[in-house]
């Protein structure tokens, strides 16, 4: 896997920071990968074993077992609707049914592959959406971020409006 040299240079950098056991810099490195390239993939996950002597199977661990990891790309726009408690009861599993709807994505379990993969994206590739765990903001449910705009109290024609604002160009896509 060849990487660009400024983040194989930030890669090094991180390792860095855990001297007493590489092993421990595999939670900053999946960060790191899937903020480079969007998600987390095969290649990246062995090549981050390699990198930290690890057996793949280690790496694959970590990110089937943090949901906020994903293994195939996201959509141009990124819907994460807050699942916890206050949202639950605010409506946030309807408000979820309503972005499915109105970007035509169809969801099957927690995601569209299920454990692990926990987004579902729409066929035309513009939207992605995924429930995520507490958005900080119990008292406004229910919540969501659309790429990395938060928003409050989000009723349905809130979230219809919303959507017809997302962009369509891949240089604002998450």
């Amino acid at each position: 896997m060849d990487l660009p040299s400024d983040f194989a240079a930030k890669i090094n950098d991180t390792i860095s920071h855990y001297p007493v056991s590489k092993r421990s810099a595999t939670l900053p490195l999946l960060h790191l990968f899937q903020e480079e390239m969007g998600y987390i993939s095969d290649e990246s996950m062995n090549w981050i074993a390699k990198k930290l002597e690890l057996e793949p199977i280690n790496v694959l661990e970590v990110v089937t077992f943090y949901p906020m990891f994903r293994r195939k790309p996201a959509g141009l726009n990124h819907i994460r609707v807050c699942r916890t408690l206050s949202c639950a009861m605010g409506g946030g599993y309807e408000l979820m049914e309503h972005f499915c709807k109105r970007a035509g994505i169809t969801r099957h379990g927690h995601g569209a592959g299920g454990h692990g993969d926990p987004i579902s994206v729409s066929e035309d590739g513009k939207f992605s959406i995924e429930f995520v765990e507490c958005l900080a903001s119990c008292g406004t449910a229910p919540v969501c971020m659309i790429n990395d705009e938060f928003h409050e109290g989000v009723t349905h024609q809130d979230a219809t409006e919303l959507l017809e604002n997302c962009p369509d160009k891949e240089e604002y896509a998450v």
